[in-house]
């Protein structure tokens, strides 16, 4: 398949018809798990007020999307173009519907939903574009991140009492 005059992986394809979450990460920013919606050889994805948050995606034109298969493993990372979609444009009319008919639990109709993205967020097509980063099943595993929370350890459980 051609994607901007290159020729896209056929197992990125593939990849992507399958996904319903992507691991998108943007510049040095840690990878999100985002819902999805393929259609033709590109992703997309909503975030903004009331739907995912994806830091930096608004106004980023470049992130690295990660897609793994059914049994949990990485199949392929990818960089990709991420483009906005213009609410009111040709593409808007064809790709907010189907995207409103996917979203999860969503509140009011699919027409209502998409009005509220045209006013409030922002929608993304993220496109292959450039080499594969990696291919395959690799260990993504990191530290835990920093956070305040924090909670006390419980008492260890006991039926009698322990002499000494």
């Amino acid at each position: 398949m051609r994607q901007d005059g290159r020729m896209v992986d056929a197992v990125v394809t593939e990849a992507m018809k399958k996904a319903a979450v992507a691991w998108v990460a943007v510049g040095d920013g840690p990878a999100l798990a985002l819902w999805c919606l393929p259609i033709d050889d590109a992703l997309y994805v909503v975030s903004g007020p009331g739907e995912q948050a994806a830091p930096g995606l608004a106004t980023a034109d470049r992130a690295t999307v990660s897609l793994r298969g059914d049994h949990g493993g990485r199949i392929v990372t990818f960089p990709a173009a991420v483009d906005r979609v213009a609410p009111g444009s040709e593409e808007w009319e064809t790709i907010a519907p189907q995207l409103a008919t996917k979203r999860l639990n969503a509140p009011g109709s699919a027409a209502d939903l998409a009005a509220r993205w045209a006013a409030e967020c922002t929608v993304s097509r993220l496109s292959p574009a450039g080499e594969l980063i990696e291919r395959g099943d690799a260990s993504e595993a990191a530290p835990p991140r920093e956070t305040p929370a924090t909670r006390r350890p419980r008492k260890p459980f006991r039926l009698h009492r322990v002499r000494r």
